[in-house]
């Protein structure tokens, strides 16, 4: 649990659920287009893995460090303000981040530019994550028949798919995103199983798809037709790992461009994953 405290006039403290909206206002002015609702859903997480430092009662600089659960952790919102940067208010919010995590393996999705200086930090690089965006070109073909709401899935199987493709079980927050409001999932049952499955939700500028999770590419495409077809001809982005081929050429062919590039990196090892399932990232700031 992280205790507010206080050093040289700089206090650092947990925020409160209603104070996430600054982080993600600050990560919006970054440019990194962070969904409407996505607050309340990060906020289930990890009551204790939003802070901020504050100065004089302001706040210079925000970061998250959620932790799902015994063993790992994953870090995100990592900004300070840019006309107070410079003057170590990042860097004493980092190890208060990093110390809220503990003995954990922490992930993070970095700017390239940070790639050295989380390599100092202990993180070591994994993979690229490139987002596309754009207005779609090309739509898939029409969802077939064997596509259903994301709702109507049990829960538990959302889960044991989701934990094939990210290093923890994170129950809470897959309901919580599922059940936010503008949120839209599909899925793909063949055979009585899941095969595919996703989200769409509403950002600050056009619409966002992830996770995108399928077996095949194939799967991945039904669920995308039905994700687009409740939208109109408006901008949408899907964060790519650009080590799954199928996941880059799905993107490619709905006429999306790369936007920016992030690194994957971990601070040690984790499970497995099935990357290859992965044709959108939930989301660079929580996983």
């Amino acid at each position: 649990m992280t205790s507010p405290h206080a050093v040289d006039g700089l206090l650092i403290r947990p925020m409160r659920a209603d104070e996430i909206p600054l982080a993600l206002d600050w990560a919006a002015s970054e440019g990194w287009n962070p969904g409407l609702s996505d607050a309340a859903c990060f906020s289930v997480v990890d009551p204790q893995g939003f802070l901020v430092a504050e100065r004089d009662g302001v706040p210079v600089a925000t970061v998250s460090c959620v932790n799902y659960d015994d063993r790992f952790a994953f870090l995100g919102f990592y900004i300070v303000r840019p006309d107070l940067r410079g003057q170590g208010y990042g860097l004493r919010l980092w190890q208060a981040a990093m110390a809220h995590a503990g003995s954990r393996v922490v992930g993070l999705d970095g700017v390239v530019a940070q790639q050295d200086n989380y390599r100092k930090s202990g993180f070591s690089y994994a993979y690229a994550n490139v987002r596309y965006g754009g207005k779609v070109a090309t739509r898939p073909a029409a969802a077939q028949s064997d596509v259903v709401a994301l709702g109507d899935v049990p829960l538990a199987d959302i889960e044991a798919s989701d934990a094939a493709v990210f290093p923890a079980r994170r129950r809470a927050f897959l309901q919580a995103w599922i059940e936010a409001p503008g949120h839209v999932g599909c899925a793909v049952i063949r055979g009585g199983l899941l095969t595919a499955w996703g989200v769409i939700r509403p950002c600050r500028t056009g619409y966002k798809i992830g996770p995108l999770v399928a077996h095949s590419r194939a799967d991945a495409e039904v669920v995308v037709s039905a994700l687009l077809s409740g939208i109109g001809a408006t901008e949408v982005f899907v964060d790519v790992p650009a080590i799954n081929p199928e996941a880059v050429a799905l993107a490619e062919s709905l006429g999306l461009r790369p936007v920016f590039e992030t690194a994957r990196m971990y601070t040690g090892p984790i499970a497995p994953l099935r990357i290859e399932r992965v044709f959108g990232v939930t989301t660079f700031e929580l996983g």
